[in-house]
């Protein structure tokens, strides 16, 4: 049962983005844009973090 759920939340999301990528396109593009610079930003404060420790934590 809880598969069924799982497929139709999918099913829900998918409608979803497909729907606002044929109604505003420039707004999708811009919803990518921003979740492509949250991903970048995240790296960014991974990797600070790593040099952080590699210099010794201070």
């Amino acid at each position: 049962m809880a598969v069924n759920a799982k497929k139709i939340a999918v099913y829900i999301i998918v409608v979803f983005v497909l729907y606002v990528i044929i109604t505003d396109p420039s707004r999708a593009a811009d919803y990518v844009q921003i979740g492509f610079e949250g991903i970048s930003d995240a790296a960014k404060a991974i990797g600070d973090f790593f040099t952080w420790l590699a210099d010794g934590a201070h």
